[in-house]
């Protein structure tokens, strides 16, 4: 089992959740559910920002990603712009849109999103002006036949 990272949690506002996961140990969930902390109804084709009422302190070392709740999917409610930097103290939002045909009743207290906490890795990029050969080359989205 990888070791634990501490997050500290703040709740902005006394109803708030925070996040959990369903399953916990070996084989557990990869991501935390977030909660929205307030209640509205989403319409066909719109998009908006669901409070969560909590802010997060991570460490230099880990951020995370929003990431879908697959029930929520099926039903056409998905999350945008998804990335909390090690920084970030600020409430967290969930960018949903919504890409059913009905109208989607959130409650406070409802599961909206997932958590998925990552290590960060800085990268140097480096400008070449060729890159070397591998199997899949050039071939893009779509090519490996899905």
């Amino acid at each position: 089992m990888n070791p634990v990272v501490r997050l500290k949690v703040k709740k902005l506002v006394q109803e708030a959740k925070l996040p959990r996961y369903a399953h916990v140990g070996d084989y557990g969930d990869l991501a935390a559910d977030l909660y929205a902390s307030e209640a509205l109804i989403l319409e066909p084709g719109s998009t908006v920002a669901i409070s969560t009422g909590i802010a997060m302190e991570f460490p230099s070392t880990h951020g995370a990603l929003v990431e879908d709740r697959s029930g929520l999917a099926l039903k056409g409610l998905t999350t945008l712009a998804g990335v909390i930097d090690p920084g970030y103290r600020g409430e967290i939002r969930v960018v949903v849109t919504n890409l059913g045909t009905a109208a989607l009743d959130v409650k406070s207290g409802d599961r909206i999103a997932q958590l998925r906490i990552v290590q960060r890795i800085q990268a140097d990029f480096e400008e070449v002006t060729e890159l070397g050969e591998a199997t899949r080359g050039a071939g893009g989205f779509g090519s490996t036949g899905v």
